[in-house]
């Protein structure tokens, strides 16, 4: 069974820096590309970034170009996200998703990413 782990939210102010940390077991695609996504309250979930490493396609949403960076570890199965210059629209619940065959398909950038699998969330809160 695929499990997505979260860590690295937190509260922060504007202006401010948070990392978050995305480790996924049991899950046999080690190639494949990962992503992250996020839901602020009361609006839909959205894309923030998306990475394939192994084919070099890097994707943001570009409300974060510029600001956040996504990296993936394919040998830990993990993906990361530096965020800085945090804004209060920042603000969200973040998720962790993963590839695989039966899942939904999300345009980012200029690709269309296929995510099957996603992790619980973890909160960033940034204020002003």
């Amino acid at each position: 069974q695929v499990q997505l782990v979260e860590s690295g939210g937190g509260s922060v102010q504007a202006g401010g820096s948070l990392r978050l940390s995305c480790e996924a077991s049991g899950y046999t695609y080690k190639t494949n590309y990962m992503g992250w996504f996020r839901q602020a309250p009361g609006k839909e979930r959205e894309g923030v970034a998306a990475i394939h490493q192994r084919l070099g396609r890097i994707a943001y949403a570009d409300a974060v170009k510029g600001r956040f960076t996504i990296s993936q570890d394919t040998a830990k199965n993990a993906v990361y996200l530096q965020m800085n210059s945090l804004t209060p629209e920042d603000t969200a619940i973040y998720y962790c998703a993963a590839a695989g065959d039966g899942g939904s398909w999300y345009s980012l950038g200029s690709f269309s990413w296929k995510f099957r699998y996603w992790g619980q969330g973890t909160q960033v809160t940034v204020s002003s």
